[in-house]
């Protein structure tokens, strides 16, 4: 049986997989069939699984340890041949968009996958295609330079994610200190971050308007394959959260506040919820996972053979250590029908918050990995977010065999981290749209436009006088705004969906299990707003889907008050 250490890696040959490629987009010009395109897709379709799988691999290896030269090596490869490779799409694309066939092609294959090609025609040429690399490059250097981070403190040498469990101590001037010194990081590098970004913003600026458009942020809407929808209801949709969630995530702060006996809640007081101490896994990683094997297969059969295939092939990579670098991801290694989990693991109760979140788009890939396309094993990220969020609350009633006598207090601070995550996600996105729009705003302006926004969607947050996050400089240690333009509303829109599957879930378990499993099977096959229809969820950007979401919330918080 291979395991993930069995799988291997070799580097695409660009020069073949061109001509390949090119040799199969001419006998799909050249069909006089819709059967004789049809095939010529499946031939592409294993040409893009082929690439996606080594290029996978080449990312969890260098990802799990960032001092693997090789792998780096393979990493600056791949910023490079990425680009071409996404022009062989492109032209593809258009082939697809443009053939006589195209009726009955969409007819067997579906929609979504021509709504996919138009975008990626939108967001592609080759002019472009030098700039798109020189992109890649940057977002490396950022993660790098993440990973780098090398803190001493109290006699240690820590990564970023190895401080998180000093931050919820029950001792204020060690949570104080441990916030600090992650901030110290990035204000010591400060400089670095601007010009980095600065670097990003301006090379955006340039692909989007090569390819005709006013603003990165028009492009950024067709690169997040926004279909449905447009930034007029997105920003209907933050209009919602200021109204609705802004005022409830100020109530629970204060009373929080009150719970942990603080004055005054500062920055470095948010992480503790209790004044005993946050609730924290019972045993080490390897109990975790053994106890997360046993929830999966109490969960469902199909949660069950899922957990125990990604045990079996060693499809998870959890713990944090030197080298690796920061936050979780899941990915899938197409060749090997085999998702993977990656996360920093470091004691505190996210752990299972990852073991939940990232299992939940791991097992959506598992249960989509046989539909035939590789443009559906995925939904668009939007979409993606749904099966990790709402696992993490399906999963609630299995949360005594991680917290045992404190599995109660981790359900109450979990749904009170998935209120205030919205005004936060939300402020992110707001603060993406207002640097694109102005591309020429210079890193002083733009910590401006970030403390402005903090004011509004985070007005409880005080940040204790420590001057890089007073000046507004906290954005910058969110990867998503460096690596992913625009990918964090989808996190909001997702959270909203899930908190819909929370309360079917206390209301009817087996009715909500069974659409979210019906979800998972539907893969990316369809947009974000046609898969939440399938679900049964109600639209986010309808008028009253979050106050009526934010009325729940207060309900159950009301009758389960742990204040």
């Amino acid at each position: 049986m291979l395991t993930f250490e069995d799988y291997k890696y070799t580097r695409p040959d660009m020069n073949e997989l061109s001509k390949q490629f090119h040799a199969l987009l001419e006998n799909f010009q050249q069909a006089s069939s819709f059967e004789d395109q049809s095939a010529i897709i499946e031939q592409i379709n294993t040409i893009t699984r082929n690439y996606s799988t080594q290029e996978n691999i080449m990312y969890i290896r260098s990802s799990i340890d960032t001092n693997d030269s090789f792998y780096q090596q393979e990493r600056d490869v791949f910023d490079e041949i990425g680009p071409q490779f996404q022009a062989l799409q492109s032209e593809y694309y258009k082939a697809l968009l443009t053939t006589p066939f195209r009726g009955d092609l969409e007819a067997k294959w579906g929609p979504q996958l021509f709504a996919l090609a138009e975008n990626a025609i939108r967001s592609y040429s080759d002019e472009v295609q030098p700039f798109l690399q020189q992109e890649n490059k940057l977002i490396s250097e950022y993660a790098k330079l993440v990973a780098s981070a090398q803190i001493e403190f109290q006699g240690e040498t820590l990564t970023l994610a190895q401080l998180g469990p000093y931050k919820e101590s029950l001792d204020r001037s060690i949570r104080k200190d441990a916030m600090q010194a992650s901030a110290d990081f990035f204000a010591a590098h400060a400089d670095q971050f601007d010009n980095l970004f600065d670097q990003l913003v301006a090379v955006r600026h340039k692909i989007a308007t090569t390819l005709g458009y006013k603003n990165f942020t028009e492009l950024g809407y067709v690169r997040m394959d926004r279909i449905g929808y447009d930034a007029k209801m997105v920003e209907g949709f933050r209009k919602q959260i200021r109204e609705a969630i802004v005022p409830l995530a100020a109530e629970i702060r204060h009373g929080q506040a009150n719970r942990i006996h603080v004055p005054k809640l500062k920055f470095y007081d948010e992480p503790l919820h209790f004044p005993e101490g946050n609730p924290q896994p019972s045993g080490s990683p390897e109990w975790i996972i053994e106890n997360g094997q046993k929830m999966y297969q109490e969960l469902s059969r199909e949660t069950g053979r899922f957990f125990d295939y990604m045990k079996r092939k060693n499809l998870l990579d959890l713990v944090a250590k030197k080298g690796k670098e920061a936050g979780g991801y899941c990915t899938f290694i197409d060749n090997y029908d085999s998702p993977f989990i990656f996360s920093n693991f470091n004691g505190t109760s996210g752990d299972i918050d990852v073991l939940t979140h990232e299992a939940g788009h791991a097992f959506q890939v598992y249960s989509s990995r046989n539909i035939g396309i590789p443009e559906y094993i995925w939904p668009t990220s939007e979409g993606a977010e749904i099966h990790s969020m709402s696992m993490e609350f399906f999963t609630w009633f299995w949360m005594d065999l991680f917290f045992e006598k404190d599995a109660d207090l981790y359900r109450y601070t979990h749904l009170l981290e998935g209120v205030l995550f919205l005004p936060y996600g939300v402020a992110v996105d707001e603060f993406q749209h207002r640097i694109y729009d102005q591309p020429d705003l210079t890193p002083g302006e733009r910590k401006s436009v970030w403390k402005e926004l903090e004011n509004i969607y985070l007005p409880t947050r005080d940040y204790d006088g420590h001057p890089y996050l007073e000046q507004g400089g906290f954005w910058q240690r969110q990867g998503h705004i460096y690596e992913v333009p625009f990918y964090y509303i989808d996190y909001t829109l997702a959270q909203i969906c899930a908190f819909q599957f929370w309360q079917r879930s206390i209301e009817d378990f087996d009715s909500a299990w069974k659409d979210y499993v019906h979800l998972c099977q539907l893969g990316g096959s369809k947009s974000f707003l046609e898969l939440i229809k399938e679900a049964h969820l109600q639209s986010p950007f309808e008028e009253d889907t979050v106050q009526s979401i934010a009325d729940s919330i207060r309900n159950w918080l009301a009758v389960n008050d742990l204040n």
